[in-house]
């Protein structure tokens, strides 16, 4: 029996067993509280922390569905899977944002605000409410982990320590969150949510294609952005 266009489908040969998906949430979920309160990186949000992660939602929707979307047609078809500049505006922004408030919840929340915006102008609400737990629980929950790692001080921000040595630990914590947002889209959507959802085969060329074509990308992008956040953090802090 389906609901509000999900098939739950979940013998499709290949898809990812469901307990295996929902552990990994619920276990990623609470390393990222656990290792937040210990750390220092689970907090309240302030108001300007709210202000920040609306502005960004907002920003990360104009550029994947409008912004990107336009630069997106003039990409050669051939170089298109290996060249996203929709997907790569939106890690630039959420990894900004994240810099900016650096507290646990951040990236989910705001990954979920920018699929709620992403369904009222774009797409619908069909298939919710999977897609809220995809965006949130892969891309954000990532960036969420990152924070919760770090004590709150992401891309080295609050590291008193010289400027060369804050920098490449930018780069490298920038890389590490581009090479895991290289993995939702051909393993957690593909070989997972698409089956669930719509009964979709699950190749496993295509999805290893996928993942190896995404990692340079995004983590080149990802260093850039790493980098440009601690930076644009400083600016903003002046």
């Amino acid at each position: 029996m389906g609901f509000n266009g999900i098939g739950f489908y979940t013998s499709i040969p290949g898809e990812i067993p469901v307990p295996i998906v929902v552990a990994y949430f619920v276990i990623a979920f609470l390393v990222a509280i656990i290792l937040g309160k210990r750390n220092g990186g689970l907090k309240a949000f302030s108001t300007i922390d709210w202000v920040y992660i609306g502005i960004g939602a907002a920003a990360a929707y104009v550029w994947e569905f409008i912004i990107g979307a336009i630069i997106g047609r003039i990409i050669p078809s051939g170089i298109s899977t290996f060249v996203d500049p929709s997907f790569w505006g939106r890690m630039f922004i959420v990894f900004i944002v994240a810099a900016l408030v650096r507290k646990v919840g951040v990236g989910m929340i705001s990954l979920f605000l920018f699929d709620i915006l992403g369904d009222l102008f774009h797409y619908g609400f069909s298939g919710e409410p999977m897609f809220f737990i995809y965006e949130s629980l892969t891309y954000g929950l990532f960036v969420d982990l990152a924070i919760a790692a770090t004590g709150g001080k992401l891309f080295g921000i609050g590291i008193s320590k010289g400027l060369g040595y804050v920098a490449a630990l930018a780069a490298i914590e920038g890389g590490i969150i581009g090479l895991l947002w290289a993995i939702p889209d051909p393993i957690f959507y593909r070989a997972f949510f698409d089956p669930l959802i719509y009964g979709a085969t699950v190749n496993y060329a295509r999805v290893v294609y996928d993942l190896i074509a995404f990692i340079p990308g995004d983590v080149a992008i990802g260093i850039l952005a790493g980098l440009s956040a601690n930076r644009v953090e400083k600016a903003v802090q002046v």
